[in-house]
């Protein structure tokens, strides 16, 4: 199996841990490598066969199915020359900008954290993002391994983040975004315990992004409560409780098509499998587009059997959406 390894190539390793992210061993403590680590988008690349192209998606809404990982790659550098620590709010991506935030809502019980996106994967089929153990841990699922969730990028502050390191030449750090740590903004404060300290539960935050000064650093705006440590901003254990539908059903999207030919064309090949599909419309950015599922499935489990079922009969966009 093939596994990511944060630089332009890629290693052939065996065993579960080539489908988890892909931190890796610092060289040492005398190779110079800046634990703030770099900002970084990164080339298209493949791996199992399957292309990947990161970008700045700014827009990026979309639910699936999380996982995590933890012991194995603690202290490991991340893809983009972080050290990787188990127990902070961090996750992998396999596009998103790195490092930008996100929030990860458990679509099964409504916790929600945000979270810095600092590495690539997972590229285990039918998994969107891999939560830190610590992530895990507060989300509810570190003892199951997966959750439902949606994940959402913070645009204003994940902006925030690529404008203050682009400041920088050659190798912007994000050790050069400077001030004050963000001031959480609470309501409903409940302190309860975690696995690794205290947690602070909230109902919502509020704040509104701080306004860039040209040729300034730019810190995160104060939407976000956390603080700086070596130069990156470290999101705080703050839990918000959000409203989830009950019951959110599982699926597997072959895809969504702006042509009624290619919808015809992935039912006929799910037919094959002796799978029927649904047909139900969207839009995205303007168009009509006709997504073509497959469920609501009962179980991570059912729908993982099925995603590979349908990626080995040829449709290889397939994945798991939450709906």
């Amino acid at each position: 199996m093939r596994r990511w390894r944060g630089v332009s190539r890629v290693v052939v390793l065996v065993g579960v841990a080539a489908l988890a992210a892909c931190a890796q061993k610092p060289a040492g403590t005398g190779s110079g490598l800046p634990t703030s680590g770099i900002y970084k988008v990164g080339k298209p690349y493949q791996i199992n066969g399957v292309w990947y192209y990161p970008k700045e998606d700014f827009s990026y809404d979309e639910t699936g199915i999380a996982s995590w990982y933890g012991p194995g790659f603690h202290e490991k550098n991340t893809a983009n020359g972080e050290i990787y620590d188990q127990n902070e709010l961090t996750a992998a991506h396999k596009t998103l900008p790195m490092p930008s935030l996100v929030r990860v809502t458990n679509l099964d019980n409504g916790r929600s954290i945000v979270v810095r996106v600092n590495d690539r994967g997972p590229y285990a089929n039918g998994r969107i993002i891999d939560m830190s153990r610590r992530g895990a841990q507060l989300l509810g699922f570190d003892g199951p391994g997966t959750a439902k969730v949606r994940v959402q990028i913070l645009a204003e502050e994940s902006r925030a983040i690529a404008a203050a390191a682009r400041q920088g030449t050659p190798a912007p750090l994000l050790a050069e975004v400077d001030g004050p740590p963000p001031k959480a903004a609470p309501r409903g404060r409940i302190e309860v315990s975690g696995p690794s300290g205290p947690v602070t539960t909230l109902a919502a935050s509020t704040g509104a992004p701080r306004p860039a000064v040209v040729g300034a650093p730019i810190p995160p705006p104060a939407t976000v409560a956390g603080s700086m440590a070596e130069g990156r901003f470290v999101p705080a254990p703050v839990v918000a409780q959000l409203p989830v539908k009950a019951q959110e059903a599982i699926y597997v999207q072959v895809g969504a098509f702006g042509s009624e030919e290619n919808v015809a064309k992935a039912r006929a090949r799910l037919s094959s499998i002796g799978q029927r599909a649904s047909v139900s419309q969207t839009r995205s950015a303007g168009m009509t587009l006709h997504r073509v599922r497959v469920g609501p499935l009962d179980s991570v489990d059912r729908a993982d059997s099925l995603l590979n079922q349908i990626i080995q009969a040829g449709l290889t966009e397939a994945k798991i959406v939450v709906d």
